[in-house]
């Protein structure tokens, strides 16, 4: 079972930019796909970006389509979110998600997760 562990999470101004990292451990990592999830207080878990194992697939959310990027390090056992030209908005937990697979195909669906880890908050300031 892999145990996912998120940081970089922080305060970030407007227009500015933050790098999220999980690192995961207790798995062979290549053999998932991961996914950064996030939650705003009273919303739904909202997908963000997904890379396949390879990390030659990628799925994003229109919202974030064009300013985040997500990658991995299979040697590092890490996946990442770069994230920039950050919009003003209320707080929210991003979560580091992982599934088994092996194919290319991203999964976007939270139910399609069964690993997460314990999230870190965004806060970006106006």
């Amino acid at each position: 079972q892999v145990q996912l562990v998120e940081s970089g999470g922080g305060l970030a101004q407007t227009g500015g930019s933050l790098r999220l990292s999980c690192t995961a451990s207790g798995g062979t990592f290549s053999n998932y796909t991961m996914a950064w999830f996030r939650q705003a207080p009273g919303q739904e878990h909202e997908v963000v970006a997904s890379v396949s194992w390879s990390g030659t697939t990628t799925y994003y959310s229109d919202s974030v389509k064009g300013r985040f990027a997500i990658s991995r390090d299979n040697t590092k056992n890490t996946v990442y979110l770069q994230m920039n030209s950050l919009l003003p908005e209320v707080h929210a937990n991003y979560y580091c998600t992982a599934t088994e697979s092996s194919g290319t195909f991203v999964h976007t669906s939270a139910a399609n997760y069964a690993y997460w880890g314990h999230g870190t908050q965004v806060t970006v300031s106006a």
